[in-house]
């Protein structure tokens, strides 16, 4: 008899577990409370527009790749994907920087902005390619105990965690002019953290980028998400749209199933969470169950920020780049305001996705779907967005319109889609709006984080950002495959060997 596993949420890291796992055989039920596959990573239509609600950048192909190639199937079977070699604008108030990822033209554009620095950017590609091959593999195995620490892998991986230094830290090793600091540095915006905050291990999310390219595939970054819900149902499992979980079924500390919403109940061997961290923890369970993250210990971890998102349908369209980010004057004041004296900036800094450039699929002929962010605090903060969020939207579209090549967008809008941190939490299910998921502190991760087999509750498995290894679509993929393979192990139906891919998975099926 087929073993049966249900995961709760279809995001991204829920949807590639369930894959997974059916395309090994397993009877697999996603339950999904809202009408649609992706959760943060869905898609919003509005009269013929299509936006991305959340992730737009789409990179480290080969992790897909894999995980459609171990259950028999071309990821671009189902995606087309496109290249973008110019990935993004960053526009500072003394310089605009065009970001490559060639790696002739990337040393030429900085030579001719900052003299002298390029050397640093061959310095930084070389020496971050060696940290990154060393720390891969803590990255795609299971990191859930302190002995793990001692792994071989583990122990040689140490020298390039960069233990002590923060991002901003390692990047001034690099490069002398604040600008190309903060432009190796942002990218711990994907983790909703600060540079001078977050681990210097994450020096890999630029080169990541500048290495492997920045991607878009036709139909918006949601196109992963549908993809692999295509394939879960070819492999026989299912996926239940608007039936939400109320609870978790445990048993003598073992979970058996899941209570839904309507109040059936569906018994299961296995039960993967792909909510949001906190909100399962704070609603999936009844009380008493949970000892280690019960609500009074969750409030005291720390969050991510959260974003403030502006979706607009345009009746033109801009000649502009596919990304562009614009830095506020003070980019650390701004920074600080948002993880630390949780303010609403007076001068935001704001990321402008304008994919028509690049897909022309995503809005009417001849128009535009704009998705303008701006990082703000989560809801800590205890900001009141029903008073500030048409301020704060006319803020920022007051500095799109003064410092980019977007001009008088307002007078363009023909539809507009707000969601604030406010919603976030509300309509998306995400505690506090912190859209980023858990903290990615040392004190947050690896063993520390969240574990893929969820301590407290038996035959429970956790995915997605929330747990190991981390935050952003290609760590939110790594924690399904290490999830899976630790599920298959666990029924036996993998060799005594190394895993390292799911091609190995494979053969060793």
């Amino acid at each position: 008899m087929r073993k049966r596993v249900i995961v709760i949420g279809a995001g991204p890291g829920g949807l590639a577990a369930a894959m997974l796992l059916a395309g090994h055989g397993y009877q697999v039920d996603v339950f999904e409370k809202q009408p649609y596959v992706g959760g943060r990573n869905a898609s919003i239509h509005i009269n013929g527009f299509t936006f991305d609600m959340g992730p737009t950048f789409l990179s480290m192909p080969q992790i897909f790749e894999e995980l459609f190639e171990s259950v028999n199937r071309n990821a671009y079977d189902y995606m087309d994907l496109k290249r973008l070699n110019m990935m993004y604008e960053l526009i500072f108030d003394r310089y605009n920087i065009k970001m490559t990822d060639n790696h002739e033209e990337m040393k030429r554009e900085i030579e001719r902005v900052f003299p002298g620095n390029g050397e640093g950017y061959d310095r930084f590609m070389k020496e971050t390619e060696e940290k990154m091959n060393a720390l891969m593999p803590l990255l795609q195995g299971q990191m859930d105990r302190y002995h793990h620490y001692l792994k071989p892998e583990s122990l040689k991986a140490l020298p390039h965690l960069s233990l002590g230094k923060t991002l901003y830290d390692v990047l001034s090793s690099y490069f002398t002019e604040e600008e190309l600091r903060l432009a190796f540095t942002f990218q711990s915006k994907y983790l909703g953290m600060s540079p001078w905050e977050c681990p210097g291990a994450f020096s890999i999310l630029s080169f990541m980028e500048h290495a492997y390219g920045v991607f878009h595939p036709v139909g918006g970054v949601n196109q992963l998400s549908k993809a692999m819900a295509k394939v879960v149902q070819e492999h026989g499992g299912a996926i239940h749209l608007n039936q939400g979980v109320k609870k978790i079924l445990v048993e003598n500390k073992q979970a058996k199933g899941v209570l839904l919403e309507n109040g059936e109940k569906v018994l299961a061997d296995q039960v993967v969470v792909n909510g949001d961290f906190a909100h399962a923890m704070t609603n999936l369970f009844d009380e008493g169950v949970l000892k280690k993250y019960k609500l009074e210990k969750l409030t005291k971890k720390k969050y991510s920020c959260s974003t403030f998102m502006i979706y607009l349908g345009i009746d033109k369209q801009f000649d502009l780049p596919h990304h562009t980010i614009v830095f506020s004057k003070d980019y650390k004041k701004n920074v600080e305001e948002i993880t630390k004296s949780l303010l609403l900036s007076e001068d935001p800094s704001i990321y402008i996705h304008n994919p028509v450039v690049t897909d022309k699929t995503l809005a009417p002929e001849g128009k535009s779907a704009l998705y303008i962010l701006a990082p703000v605090p989560n809801n800590f903060s205890e900001i009141e967005w029903d008073e500030k969020q048409k301020e704060f939207r006319d803020l920022i579209l007051k500095i799109v319109a003064e410092k980019t090549g977007f001009k008088n967008l307002e007078a363009h809008i023909e539809v507009e889609k707000i969601l604030s941190p406010k919603q976030w939490e509300e309509d998306v299910l995400v505690y506090k709006g912190a859209t980023f998921n858990l903290g990615h502190q040392l004190s947050q991760m690896m063993v520390l984080r969240p574990h893929n087999q969820f301590e407290e509750v038996k035959n429970c498995w956790l995915v997605g950002g929330g747990t190991h290894p981390g935050s952003g679509l290609p760590t939110i993929l790594e924690s399904a495959r290490i999830t899976a393979k630790a599920i298959l192990k666990k029924n036996q139906q993998l060799l005594n060997e190394p895993y390292k891919t799911t091609n190995q998975l494979e053969r060793a099926l």
